[in-house]
């Protein structure tokens, strides 16, 4: 099979993605999740009196909170489901592609289970996010030593 035929194939087998409805679902679900971390910010910095500092971090703690709760309860998935992209803000995706792998492995033990498959999603991202930027900052602080 040539190429030319394969794709027409593979098109007229594929299922065809609704893109407006996936770019729609992404984007209110993506926004109401960077909405409840406006919100509670603001409920934090405001009506609790934190500094910004603070109020910062116990919103990215109260976001990855919600997300293992969602995700240990199954409907993480749920939700991804319907949203797609729309999930993956940084804060909630990252926390679910962490607690996922253990929730899942837990019934293998704490040290071959979960201490083994904790990171094997996230892993690659914080290893290669680390390795970036460091090279970034070696290279941000060479061009500093001319400039």
């Amino acid at each position: 099979m040539d190429k030319q035929t394969y794709k027409r194939f593979t098109d007229a087998h594929a299922p065809h993605s609704p893109i407006g409805k996936n770019c729609l679902c992404a984007f209110v679900v993506g926004g109401a999740i960077c909405t409840l971390g406006q919100g509670l910010r603001d409920i934090y910095g405001h009506l609790c009196g934190m500094d910004e500092e603070s109020a910062a971090t116990l919103t990215s703690v109260t976001l990855i909170f919600v997300a293992v709760v969602l995700t240990a309860l199954g409907l993480f998935d749920r939700i991804a489901k319907f949203a797609g992209a729309g999930t993956l803000v940084p804060i909630t995706g990252f926390a679910n592609s962490v607690v996922s792998p253990a929730i899942d492995s837990h019934a293998e033990g704490l040290v071959l289970g979960v201490g083994a498959k904790i990171f094997t999603v996230a892993g690659p991202v914080l290893l290669y996010g680390t390795l970036a930027g460091t090279l970034y900052g070696v290279i941000y602080w060479t061009v500093g030593l001319f400039f």
